[in-house]
C-alpha cells in the first residue's frame, strides 16, 4: 500500500479567524472594514475582514498603509485569550468527530480521513463537519479535500 496515494486528508481553515471571533463578541463589527492588530503607525495588520480586503488591506501590512488605503477602517487590538478559547472549541469538535487530525496553527487543521471514503464519503463528511463547526461556534470554515 502506497500511503501517499491512499491517504484522504482534509484541510480546515477558520476564515479570517481573529476578525470572526471579534464579530462574534460584538455583532456591530460585522460587514465593516475591520483590522485586528496594532493601532499605532508602527503596528501591523494581524487579520482583516473581507470588507477591508476590498481596499487592498492584507495581513502583515503596516497599519499606517492600511489607514491610507481605507481611512474609515476600524482597528481592534487582538484578544489572544478569546482566540484561544474559540480555537479550543473547534479542536474539541474535531476530537469528538474525526478519526485523526493535526492542529497546524490556532486556526488551521489537517484531518486524516483515510478509510472514511468507504463509509460516509470524504466530501460529505467534511461538509457536515464544517456545518457542525459553524453551528456550534459561529465560526465560518473553508476546507479542501485531498484526494477524495
Amino acid at each position: 500500500m502506497n500511503l501517499n496515494t491512499d491517504r484522504h486528508i482534509a484541510h480546515f481553515d477558520l476564515d479570517a479567524f481573529f476578525v470572526s471571533v471579534e464579530c462574534l463578541k460584538d455583532s456591530r463589527l460585522k460587514g465593516i472594514p475591520l483590522i485586528v492588530g496594532g493601532s499605532s503607525d508602527r503596528g501591523v495588520v494581524a487579520a482583516c475582514s473581507y470588507e477591508a480586503r476590498k481596499f487592498g488591506i492584507h495581513s502583515a501590512m503596516p497599519v499606517k498603509l492600511a489607514r491610507r488605503l481605507c481611512p474609515g477602517v476600524k482597528i481592534i487590538q487582538g484578544d489572544m485569550e478569546s482566540y484561544g478559547k474559540y480555537s479550543r472549541m473547534v479542536t474539541e469538535i474535531l476530537v469528538e468527530n474525526t478519526p485523526l487530525f493535526e492542529k497546524a496553527s490556532i486556526d488551521e487543521f489537517h484531518i486524516d480521513m483515510t478509510g472514511m471514503e468507504k463509509y460516509h464519503g470524504c466530501k460529505l463528511f467534511t461538509s457536515d463537519l464544517r456545518t457542525k463547526v459553524l453551528k456550534e461556534t459561529g465560526l465560518p470554515v473553508s476546507y479542501g479535500n485531498l484526494p477524495c
